[in-house]
């Protein structure tokens, strides 16, 4: 009876354990997005205490996840490589137009380069590290915008001709400088590129 006993209340004892790691999972995304938010208010110099305070933690709490601010920098990074990515599936299968899923993706995107503005500076002693940063970017984010382009080609909404990765780096390219310059609204441009890819199929 004892052995049984013990052999019942095994999986009793892991359960909390399971437990408190997807909750340690959950907090420290929670924090990662707090994080992403105030990067793209403030930039990635922000004060780790306007941190804390958008995440409803202690300032303690982000250091003993991330002990330096190029370690909370890179995980910000590959939060919100994740985030976008998973964002593209999601907004087309709402059944809405590709054209508009893609708009809507974009949005995402533009918002991701905004929190990656000044990353290179936070990691300029580490190139290699920032290179794997980059390819990874490319990796995740290019397939997802490709099959946004693909899905709107097929519904006839643009063109077939156009390449994800000249997009990304186009929007890219329009997004730079923005921080410095108070007359220059990126976001808007890029709103003009996108709604030209709808014009360029109708002419």
């Amino acid at each position: 009876m004892t052995t049984n006993d013990e052999g019942a209340g095994q999986p009793a004892q892991q359960k909390p354990v399971r437990q408190k790691r997807a909750d340690a999972q959950r907090n420290q995304q929670a924090l990662l997005a707090a994080a992403a938010t105030v990067f793209v208010a403030s930039g990635v110099e922000a004060p780790v205490r306007e941190i804390a305070a958008a995440a409803g933690v202690g300032m303690g709490t982000i250091y003993r996840h991330f002990p330096t601010r190029a370690d909370l920098v890179v995980a910000v990074y590959r939060h919100q490589v994740e985030a976008c990515a998973e964002a593209g599936p999601v907004l087309l299968a709402k059944g809405g137009s590709p054209h508009a899923a893609l708009s809507q993706w974009v949005n995402l995107f533009v918002d991701f380069l905004v929190t990656k503005h000044g990353l290179a500076a936070v990691l300029r002693s580490d190139s290699a590290g920032f290179e794997a940063l980059h390819t990874y970017f490319l990796d995740r984010l290019v397939p997802v915008c490709a099959q946004l382009l693909n899905a709107a080609a097929e519904a006839g909404e643009t063109s077939t001709d156009i390449d994800a990765y000249e997009l990304m780096r186009g929007i890219g390219n329009l997004c730079i400088g923005t921080d410095n310059d108070p007359r220059y609204d990126a976001r808007h441009m890029v709103k003009l590129l996108i709604a030209g890819l709808l014009q360029s199929r109708l002419t």
